[in-house]
């Protein structure tokens, strides 16, 4: 079965090496990712752009937008990109050419969308300084990912980054599309109630778990973990809004692919690894048709 991952990392960012070092044991390159997304039949990827000025700064205040994936040169033909956003830049005297820039890149045919990193960044996602982000969103038909729940950093703030957050959002727009990232872990029923009730709202189901073997066998043999996701799965019971991701390199391709196959019953397995991709990121269709 053909598989589209919609959440990977391809970004000079100093966690994500020594997370791919220590804990998942990925090699961390684009070469890597490629060896990986061969041997699990993974046709696509969309990596989430971050940016460091400083090492070990992520979230990085000073940022320039948009976000990229700047682990190297040019994003690779297996991947499309979520542009990322730095609010901290959206509102200083440079904000007209950090919008003029970012508008720039949404007209790139390799760009899949935007990425919010609520919860990193100290701003509600339905904050006015995101309103032009959303005006792009709607103007060029992309849409917006957006972190929520735990954080991957302890300068994050975890009140910006709850899904309930999203739900005030969709309300105001329903002309965007948005994606809950991380099933919002872990408000999981949360977020399952924000997909159930928005029509514009979907999630995915990338960095639930992170590291290696005996870390993911240790967990998936949890009943109380496992259930923890699979009660939010089955309350929504929305599983054509639920997208496959890794979050890699926080975990292996195929270890990551056998944790989701345990959650989501296998009856909708194809629309979760990759049909319900296409409805979220219209664009994906014309970039997998010229790999």
């Amino acid at each position: 079965m053909p598989i589209i991952d919609i959440h990977i990392h391809l970004s000079d960012i100093d966690s994500f090496h020594q997370t791919a070092l220590d804990l998942s044991k990925v090699d961390y390159t684009a070469a890597g990712l490629k060896a990986e997304f061969d041997k699990n039949d993974v046709v696509l990827g969309i990596g989430m752009g971050v940016t460091e000025q400083t090492k070990g700064a992520f979230p990085d205040s000073t940022s320039p937008n948009p976000m990229g994936l700047d682990l190297e040169d040019t994003v690779p033909p297996f991947l499309m990109e979520c542009v990322g956003i730095n609010p901290n830049m959206l509102g200083g005297k440079d904000a007209l050419e950090e919008l003029d820039r970012i508008e720039a890149r949404l007209q790139a045919p390799e760009v899949a969308g935007i990425k919010l990193y609520a919860g990193y960044y100290h701003h509600y996602v339905y904050d006015k300084i995101y309103s032009p982000i959303y005006e792009l969103a709607a103007k060029y038909g992309t849409p917006v990912v957006i972190h929520t729940g735990d954080t991957y950093s302890m300068n994050g703030l975890l009140k910006y980054a709850h899904p309930l957050t999203v739900d005030e959002l969709a309300f105001q727009r329903r002309d965007v599309n948005f994606m809950i990232c991380h099933l919002g872990d872990p408000w999981v029923m949360d977020a399952a109630e924000v997909v159930a009730k928005n029509p514009n709202v979907y999630a995915d189901l990338s960095g639930l778990v992170v590291g290696d073997r005996p870390h993911f066998e240790r967990f998936m043999n949890e009943p109380l973990f496992m259930d923890h996701f699979r009660r939010a799965l089955v309350y929504s019971d929305h599983y054509e809004k639920m997208l496959f991701g890794t979050d890699w390199p926080l975990a292996p391709i195929d270890l990551y692919a056998e944790f989701v196959r345990r959650l989501v019953p296998e009856q909708h397995h194809e629309k979760v690894f990759y049909e319900n991709a296409f409805a979220l990121f219209p664009r994906i269709q014309q970039r997998i048709a010229a790999l």
